[in-house]
């Protein structure tokens, strides 16, 4: 397999007023729910799912205990879209301490993609990270969102993030090696 460069794009938001809400999908077919019960299986599926096609592949080898150890952290969230009553993909929250979140991971599940979900998700997502600490009693007030996104994620994620009102404050350019999707399970993008 050959090395191929990657980019990686960090972007943030200083004040809550930096956000750019997206519009909601007409009706009232998608919901957004916390996960308020730390369950690593779920976590995992999420991950898995969202993340299969577009190479995330740091989380696959976490052991259950390692998956609950984070879950269970102060100001860890996740955020979860349904439509129709089906998962259709997250949002995570991360308190990083001092009033820094990052979301840590945000994306759609391959069929929900391009549905005009992904707008309205990330802009739920980012409120409640700038609200984090009226959940969680003890974390400082969100003074800062950031997130980073690269060039194997989804065509229209960063641009999604510049329209929810992120600003670029970094980029950097690496080398990786390329490797197949690993697919939320093996097999999963055979012909």
């Amino acid at each position: 397999m050959s090395n191929v460069p990657v980019t990686t794009w960090f972007l943030e938001q200083n004040s809550s007023a930096d956000l750019l809400p997206a519009a909601a999908p007409e009706g009232d077919a998608v919901r957004i729910v916390r996960a308020e019960v730390s369950s690593p299986e779920f976590s995992r599926f999420l991950y898995a799912s969202v993340g299969g096609d577009i190479r995330w592949t740091d989380r696959l080898g976490w052991s259950h205990a390692r998956w609950r150890e984070y879950l269970e952290r102060p100001g860890v969230e996740t955020w979860v879209a349904y439509d129709h009553g089906t998962p259709a993909g997250f949002v995570e929250l991360d308190a990083k301490g001092d009033g820094v979140v990052e979301i840590a991971y945000f994306g759609l599940l391959p069929a929900f993609r391009g549905r005009r979900i992904g707008g309205h998700l990330l802009s739920y997502g980012t409120a409640r990270a700038w609200d984090l600490a009226e959940r969680w009693p003890g974390l400082a007030p969100t003074k800062r969102v950031w997130v980073h996104t690269c060039s194997w994620d989804g065509e229209f994620a960063l641009v999604n993030y510049q329209r929810r009102g992120f600003t670029l404050y970094d980029t950097e350019v690496a080398l990786e090696q390329e490797a197949a999707t690993p697919g939320p399970w093996p097999g999963a993008f055979a012909e």
